[in-house]
């Protein structure tokens, strides 16, 4: 069967038995659902499940958990949901909830009950089952303030049992997500293809006096239409702001001469995509600004020489900050001369091309893996060069997303990145 979004269950049931395979003997995994978030007052922030929870479930409810126990004698122990019970109350002011018959259907797990039985369930279980594996973010560079659903929960494990083992899950999740599975990649298409779409609309719409909250509006109308979040908090941002890596205030009027840079994507059922380009607000390009443009889009078009099978993240940047250097000194940024005596661990790059150009993408847009995860068909990365010239107001990032095979391609081949296309596009809306 298949869920409100048209995922099948076999995608879910295929990823828990992929990871019942990795887990060892006498182990239980144990997965919860992300907390509702606080705004303010009586108020939630719209709500997103924990992407291995949905991972291994289709389930997009809150206070859901998951056990897995490969090794239980009972078939119908090995794989066990656990959701809210449904509450007619509850329901009057906050809509319908899943039935067990509902949560079935998407998951593919027959053994569904309610969240008051989790305790006394894993407590048996881990009579028999010492070893257990729980999910943790271990995404190296996020450091929330907040205590998570996962982290309060392996602290109340550890106090519950502290005679059994606890092990991280993460590893083995991590190692999974890297390589797409066809639905998975065919949702990042249709991400990709709807902030596409979106993208047509702005060029359509942008023109001098526009503020940038505008523009974001545009995309968020596209991407709501097509029943879709954000995928990450988007940039818009023109003048000066181009060269600010992550602005996201969004309250700066658009002007005349002025580049628009956009960062944004599409979530499609869960499934993010990433894009950036770079549009003049007038629809004309400066001689100035189009030739830092053609310099980057000449570094975004070795994606596919890099973006392979047997490379990894770290090679790919290498390299590609050796192409970037020639750019920028054909851009009269520094000389042969200066980049000779440069100091090695302050190269002169950094100045104007200070970050990374590939990272994984897929449930997260900043997806599981590594720099140093060797590629192999099924992974899905963008690429992002760019080029920050602060002085002369001009930033410049252009970003795809591709899948690596043989050979790899780029999922958003048809949104215009062409200079020439983009300004025909935009003179055509005027």
């Amino acid at each position: 069967m298949s869920d409100k979004s048209g995922i099948h269950s076999n995608l879910f049931s295929r990823n828990r038995k992929k990871l019942m395979n990795l887990l060892p003997p006498y182990a239980v995994a144990c997965l919860t659902s992300n907390d509702l978030m606080p705004r303010n007052g009586d108020q939630y922030f719209p709500y997103r499940q924990n992407s291995n929870l949905y991972y291994l479930t289709g389930i997009e409810q809150e206070n859901t958990m998951l056990i897995l126990c490969p090794s239980h004698p009972d078939q119908q122990m090995r794989e066990i949901l656990f959701i809210l019970r449904p509450d007619e109350t509850t329901e009057i002011w906050e809509g319908r909830k899943l039935r067990s018959e509902e949560a079935r259907s998407i998951s593919g797990i027959e053994n569904v009950r309610f969240t008051n039985e989790f305790e006394a369930t894993l407590k048996d279980l881990l009579v028999q089952f010492p070893n257990i594996f729980l999910d943790q973010n271990e995404y190296p560079k996020f450091f929330p303030q907040i205590m998570t659903s996962e982290h309060r929960f392996a602290l109340r494990m550890r106090e519950m049992f502290p005679m059994n083992t606890l092990n991280r899950l993460s590893p083995l999740l991590w190692k999974l997500r890297l390589n797409k599975e066809p639905e998975e990649i065919d949702r990042i298409l249709k991400a990709s293809q709807i902030t596409g779409n979106a993208f047509q609309r702005v060029l359509k719409y942008v023109k001098p006096g526009l503020s940038e909250h505008e523009v974001e509006a545009e995309i968020t109308s596209e991407f709501s239409k097509n029943r879709c979040n954000h995928a990450f908090q988007p940039i818009v941002a023109a003048g000066i702001n181009t060269c600010y890596l992550h602005y996201h205030s969004h309250e700066q009027k658009t002007e005349d001469g002025d580049l628009l840079l956009l960062d944004f994507g599409a979530e499609y059922e869960n499934y993010a995509s990433d894009c950036s380009r770079t549009i003049p607000v007038n629809g004309k390009f400066t001689p100035r600004q189009l030739q830092v443009y053609e310099a980057v889009l000449r570094l975004q078009r070795h994606a596919l020489s890099l973006l392979v099978p047997g490379n990894n993240i770290n090679q790919v940047n290498n390299e590609l900050n050796h192409l970037a250097e020639k750019e920028m000194i054909n851009l009269g940024l520094f000389n042969e001369n200066d980049l000779a005596h440069q100091n090695p661990q302050q190269p002169l790059r950094f100045k104007y091309f200070m970050h990374g150009v590939s990272h994984f993408v897929g449930l997260d847009v900043h997806d599981v893996g590594s720099r140093e995860e060797v590629f192999t068909p099924g992974m899905v990365l963008t690429f992002e060069p760019g080029i920050y010239i602060p002085e002369e107001s001009i930033g410049i990032r252009l970003e795809n997303t591709f899948v690596i095979g043989y050979p790899s391609y780029n999922l958003m081949e048809n949104i215009p990145i062409d200079p020439d296309e983009i300004e025909a596009l935009m003179h055509q809306s005027t």
